[in-house]
């Protein structure tokens, strides 16, 4: 019976028999990387950046919460897919607190104590982020907060460290809009203000504009947080014969304010800043009222794709959420996200949050496509570009 080729003794079958046995060394060497593969992939997962925002998702903002959202999410989306910031993807973790003071404090608190978070993201809300403050969550999570959906002036002076703000304040915009009012002659001023630190605040810049201008406030009329019970302020501010109205409030409470002032006969030439939706305004209060409106801004038109962030603004919209139109409120937070990513990038590979927020003041006259930011150690305030825009007789905004 003959001897099988690789098994006998003759140094033919030997040389065979070693070569098999480099074989089979060869093929189990070849599996190890895969198999050592597995925990790194596990690690890597683990690494995760995570970024935690807080944002009304329900009640009277959460058309302004959903917004606020998208923006993040498709550069967030489009960036992991990119392969992620030095290798680690970004999970952005969203909670609703319904516009209400004490969730955002809560839901904060809950995300800081997360030890792989490395930093908090668009929040809404001055009085909200305000107890944030006072209450020194911020500081005790040692954690940043980036573009949050505010430009409340208790948040930027006196000076804080944790926030870092990609807009303009409520002092910048309710200045350019007495600016406005003082070049066309429009001399008798009212506010409409939600009376809580968000609205505090928007007054107290309307009327330090004014005295600039050697004025004073015809009216000042309040309405109830997270309502929109405004006929007491109606009444007010038409009884003040204002010929102009500078509104501090959100979407619902500024289209219920405008129809019932037009309705009533209220001709004064009316503005709101930044954070309402003129689509929403046109919806909630007819366009025959919501027509003429000024919107002050503090982001450029997000409409005409003439800036390289808008352009990539579009297409990643349409990428990532198909069917949704360019929008203030998530352009703004899109360009926050780009801020936070800037960040992250220089905060180099597993970034703590101390190492993140020194990252950040490292961003100085930084370009986001034709839209540019700058921070530094003693500066927290990014950009602050405002412009004015008005709702035109078709219901878009025009420049």
């Amino acid at each position: 019976m003959s001897t099988p080729p690789f098994c006998g003794d003759s140094p033919a079958g030997r040389l065979a028999g070693s070569k098999l046995a480099r074989r089979r060394a060869l093929a189990r060497l070849a599996v190890l990387p895969l198999a050592a593969a597995l925990p790194l992939r596990a690690r890597a997962q683990a690494a995760d950046l995570v970024v935690g925002q807080v944002a009304p998702l329900s009640g009277i903002g959460a058309s302004t919460g959903e917004q606020m959202v998208l923006g993040g999410r498709i550069y967030f989306d489009w960036i992991n897919q990119q392969g992620g910031v030095h290798g680690a993807r970004i999970r952005h973790l969203v909670r609703d607190d319904a516009y209400k003071v004490d969730e955002t404090v809560r839901l904060a608190r809950e995300l800081l104590a997360r030890p792989e978070l490395v930093a908090l993201y668009g929040f809404a809300g001055t009085a909200n982020i305000g107890r944030l403050l006072s209450e020194g969550v911020l500081e005790r999570g040692g954690a940043a907060l980036v573009a949050p959906y505010t430009g409340g002036e208790p948040l930027r002076d006196p000076f804080n460290p944790w926030i870092f703000h990609v807009r303009a304040g409520y002092g910048d915009e309710t200045e350019h809009m007495v600016q406005q009012l003082a070049t066309l002659g429009l001399a008798r001023v009212a506010v409409m203000y939600q009376d809580d630190a968000f609205g505090q605040a928007g007054m107290a810049g309307v009327k330090a504009a004014l005295a600039r201008r050697g004025l004073k406030l015809s009216a000042a009329a309040g309405y109830e947080r997270g309502t929109d019970q405004v006929d007491p302020a109606v009444q007010a501010i038409l009884a003040s014969d204002a010929q102009a109205v500078i509104m501090i409030s959100v979407n619902k409470s500024t289209a219920a304010f405008i129809k019932r002032y037009r309705e009533a006969g209220g001709g004064g030439q009316l503005y709101n800043i930044s954070v309402v939706d003129p689509a929403e305004l046109v919806k909630l209060a007819g366009l025959q009222n919501a027509r003429g409106v000024g919107i002050s801004q503090v982001v450029p038109y997000p409409y005409q794709p003439r800036l390289p962030a808008i352009r990539e603004y579009h297409q990643l919209l349409a990428q990532y959420a198909p069917g949704q139109s360019p929008n203030y409120t998530s352009f703004e937070q899109f360009l926050g996200a780009k801020v936070l990513v800037e960040g992250l990038r220089r905060a180099g590979p597993a970034p703590t949050r101390a190492r993140l927020v020194r990252a950040l003041e490292s961003i100085a006259n930084f370009d986001l496509g034709g839209v540019f930011v700058g921070y530094s150690g003693a500066n927290r305030i990014g950009s602050r570009f405002v412009e004015v825009t008005v709702i035109g007789s078709s219901g878009k905004l025009l420049k």
